[in-house]
């Protein structure tokens, strides 16, 4: 039986070496076929990547995050092969490898999203401020960059160095909103550009738009908080089926049975997944209050 072991091992790791070969083979092969989907993919998925970290000013290739994708994917399944009993939940494991990084990246898009409709009413009043002693709109945005704090300084920072490589302000400030993608931003920068070209006092107009654009961020936590006890409710409400199943499932093997053995009960099965389907989605457009 002891003789047997290394036998054993060798042919679960040669396996294994097999397997990983085999994998980069094919993912060479799908690769490097320029004209092949495969190539198209992985260029289409990898400029995605890109894309979404450069609105972050994050410089990380997306082909490195995609490559060490698939090496994590490969250690996944060659770790799966070898231990005995196999990972836990092994079917999550390549999904999360593969929705990992769009998770993330749409969390912390979210969060600097927010982060800069914080600073937005600042850095207003700062560029109407710099307006009473700067007439030219161009320098009075180069001159508040060094009083404003990321991420709003790192946006402004590249509307000004667009601006010097020969953008025009419309151009930068339309850039701008596009990285950022928030209604309060697209609202505060349409400000500046209305006013620029309609004339009058423009240091005033951004004044009233940063104070509405406070406004509007109080009233928004005050909705957040006033809702926070429904949507808590929501998710409470909700789970209380599947906990009751789950319990009932445990206490009473066999309670639901019935449901399984006949068309009537696969329809009341379905029509209770519906109504409990339904009432969610009910309740998360209630809750969700817009200003």
């Amino acid at each position: 039986m002891n003789s047997n072991l290394p036998i054993d091992m060798l042919m679960k790791w040669g396996s294994v070496a097999l397997i990983g070969i085999a994998l980069f083979i094919a993912t060479t092969s799908l690769v490097g076929d320029r004209d092949g989907p495969g190539q198209k993919y992985w260029f289409r998925y990898t400029s995605m990547i890109e894309r979404n970290l450069r609105t972050m000013f994050i410089w990380t290739p997306g082909r490195s995050v995609a490559t060490a994708q698939l090496g994590i994917l490969a250690a996944v399944f060659a770790v799966e092969f070898v231990i005995p009993d196999g990972l836990p939940a092994f079917p999550l494991w390549p999904v999360a490898v593969a929705v990992g990084p769009y998770v993330w990246i749409h969390q912390e898009k979210a969060k600097r999203k927010t982060a800069i409709e914080f600073q937005l009413d600042g850095f207003m009043l700062a560029l109407a401020n710099a307006l009473k002693a700067i007439p030219s709109i161009s320098a009075a945005l180069n001159s508040v960059v060094p009083i404003l704090q990321p991420p709003m300084r790192e946006e402004v920072e590249l509307a000004t160095k667009e601006m010097k490589v020969g953008s025009t302000l419309d151009q930068a400030l339309l850039h701008m909103a596009a990285r950022i993608g928030s209604r309060s931003v697209d609202s505060a920068l349409s400000a500046v550009l209305i006013g620029r070209q309609v004339g009058g006092n423009l240091g005033k107009v951004l004044e009233t738009t940063a104070l509405s654009l406070r406004e509007m961020q109080r009233l928004e936590g005050v909705v957040r908080t006033k809702t926070a006890e429904g949507k808590m409710q929501l998710w409470v409400i909700g789970g209380l089926p599947i906990g009751i199943i789950i319990t009932m499932s445990l206490l009473q093997p066999g309670f639901f049975d019935p449901l399984q053995g006949s068309l009537f009960g696969y329809l009341m099965s379905g029509a209770a997944a519906g109504f409990w389907i339904t009432a969610l989605v009910l309740a998360r457009k209630i809750l969700a209050v817009d200003i």
